[in-house]
């Protein structure tokens, strides 16, 4: 028997393994915030001045926290409806899974230079691989029979379609840049706080 044709189909695995690598990159985000250096502190006004120095770092890590939350959610979503996994499936999975580990990367470049059009475009990448990859892993549970036979078609349309509009509109943020970055995170906020809180219904 070809190993390929019985190996990775344990999706509770990879189900697993999924979980391990979001609550590492999910934890190594907030590692990049640091409070103010004792040294450099002498008041309150010191004190909050460096606080306020704080301020993009602390959003990167909310805004991409948020970001990596929704990305969970999805992939769950679809790995909850598979009625087993395998070889093709998993290694899509595994790349989705290096995706979010280089996130706490990509949110630190952003961090650092919020006002760099090159480092928005870092991070939408980031982004943009990981809703492609998790299309994929889709696309080719579908194609492959691996779906739960009892899974209606409107449900795997509704996972593709979210996942489209999602990028459609980080796509549209992302172009702000030409104007301004500023702009581009304002919009990657409002798009994750839709998708978080469901302000949307219909996405």
């Amino acid at each position: 028997m070809n190993y390929d044709s019985f190996a990775g189909q344990n999706a509770a695995r990879l189900a697993a393994l999924s979980d391990g690598v979001f609550s590492i990159a999910m934890t190594l985000l907030v590692l990049d915030l640091r409070a103010p250096a004792v040294e450099a502190i002498h008041n309150d006004a010191e004190l909050w001045r460096a606080l306020i120095a704080l301020g993009p770092r602390l959003m990167m890590y909310i805004v991409t926290f948020l970001t990596l939350g929704i990305f969970w959610v999805g992939q769950q979503t679809q790995l909850n409806h598979l009625a087993r996994a395998n070889r093709s499936l998993s290694w899509i999975h595994i790349v989705f899974l290096f995706f979010v580990s280089i996130t706490p990367f990509s949110t630190n470049l952003m961090a650092q230079y919020t006002s760099f059009r090159v480092a928005l475009i870092a991070y939408w990448a980031n982004i943009v691989f990981l809703g492609l990859t998790l299309y994929i892993s889709w696309i080719c549970a579908v194609r492959e029979g691996l779906v739960d036979s009892g899974v209606p078609l409107e449900i795997s349309d509704g996972i593709k379609r979210r996942i489209v509009v999602s990028q459609s509109l980080y796509a549209f943020g992302a172009l702000l840049c030409i104007v301004n970055p500023y702009w581009s995170l304002a919009v990657f906020v409002v798009v994750q706080l839709n998708f978080a809180l469901g302000l949307i219904r219909k996405s």
